[in-house]
């Protein structure tokens, strides 16, 4: 297996085991170089001829292309700008529309809820009828039926990390006539992803968890380049116009992928993302899908062996989970800040997961057994019964 370890590119402090790039990601060390250069040389000197002069203008399609690569997306089929919410919103809209004689919208128990509370919101304006069907994982492919207009699915469980089968899920979809939405916020830069294989009609994505583009790090949204010129935007932003700069009072959608811009790209984050990418232009995903296995299962058999008080979360088959693990634990809260306090992060996920993210660019199997060990004495004496320890912080 090729060593694709580089730890020396991140800001991570020292003595820090960092098992949360799930969640977010370190800064990559070039970083503040990078921004600085763009606001002194760019935002500074060049002002509003940044637009055209630095390319800001282009920038949204110019990153999507390099997410694209990780993601088996072909070139201009794949767009940056707003939240992830956004773009979920975006992409179930337009997939309704491809389907029009459908009201269902099809999902699963364990997607992320803000992808859910997108569709409700859509649902309710909208008012012909709509409703979002929820079904436990494993049931996904068998409730696919006839009356379902859209199937919307995180891929990697946000929790647990079970990981649907793409290809296979995508194609029971297209047997009954559905269109296919993928949410790949725990896949991107995680897991090999191809989504020219699989077919599906569109996906979306966040960035700033192992894209390491920074908090706030804007979204991509994708759309088969035989659906980008009849895809139709609900959200129909002046810079998905075919022409912004006309200013003509009445939208016309741009060319593929570009309709599906919305505002103003934010371009110091857009730049941040930029620049975290560079560190990916040698990485084989297939390499780095090795690392995170061989590290999780190092963690998951040590973790076993001596905290016998924690249960695995996680699918057990290596295969079928993202690049996470997660045990129960009923005070996995309290734990896991006893934890950070050691300088070991993870994250909590309601009700009892204590979630640790594998990113194989900064993590090595000295890192896990390090992890390991502070894991053991938190557990052994009971570090997490202090109560300081057991007062909710607003995210966990």
């Amino acid at each position: 297996m090729v060593s694709i370890l580089r730890k020396e590119a991140f800001a991570l402090p020292e003595g820090m085991i960092y098992l949360d790039g799930n969640s977010l990601g370190p800064m990559p060390k070039m970083m503040p170089d990078h921004l600085s250069q763009m606001l002194e040389a760019e935002w500074g000197h060049l002002l509003i001829k940044g637009w055209n002069a630095a390319g800001w203008m282009e920038q949204p399609s110019r990153v999507g292309d390099m997410v694209g690569r990780l993601i088996g997306a072909p070139p201009q089929s794949v767009v940056m700008g707003d939240t992830l919410s956004i773009k979920v919103y975006q992409a179930v809209a337009a997939g309704l529309k491809l389907n029009p004689g459908r009201r269902v919208i099809l999902s699963d128990t364990g997607n992320f809820p803000t992808d859910l509370y997108m569709v409700e919101g859509l649902i309710n304006t909208l008012g012909q009828g709509y409703v979002l069907r929820t079904v436990a994982p494993e049931e996904v492919a068998d409730a696919i039926t006839d009356e379902v207009a859209v199937v919307m699915l995180t891929q990697v469980d946000y929790r647990t990390g079970r990981m649907h089968d793409m290809n296979a899920i995508t194609q029971a979809a297209h047997d009954k006539g559905a269109v296919m939405l993928w949410d790949l916020a725990h896949s991107a830069g995680a897991i090999p992803v191809d989504l020219t294989a699989s077919q599906a009609e569109m996906a979306v994505g966040c960035t700033y968890k192992y894209l390491n583009g920074g908090p706030g790090a804007p979204a991509f949204i994708y759309v088969r380049p035989d659906l980008a010129d009849r895809i139709e935007p609900a959200l129909s932003g002046w810079l998905g116009h075919q022409a912004p700069f006309d200013f003509v009072l009445n939208y016309k959608p741009g060319a593929g992928i570009e309709r599906m811009r919305v505002g103003t790209p934010p371009v110091m984050q857009m730049t941040a993302l930029e620049a975290a990418m560079r560190l990916w232009e040698d990485v084989d995903m297939h390499d780095l899908r090795a690392a995170s296995i061989a590290l999780q299962e190092q963690f998951i058999a040590e973790v076993e062996a001596r905290v016998p008080t924690l249960t695995l979360a996680s699918p057990r088959d290596p295969e079928a989970r993202g690049s996470q693990v997660s045990f129960h634990f009923a005070q996995g809260y309290a734990a896991m800040q006893a934890l950070i306090h050691l300088d070991v992060i993870g994250d909590f996920r309601a009700p009892d997961i204590m979630r640790f993210g594998f990113t194989p660019l900064y993590l090595d199997a000295a890192d896990v057994s390090t992890a390991v060990d502070l894991i053991v004495k938190v557990m052994d004496e009971k570090l997490w019964d202090d109560p300081k320890y057991k007062t909710r912080n607003k995210v966990t």
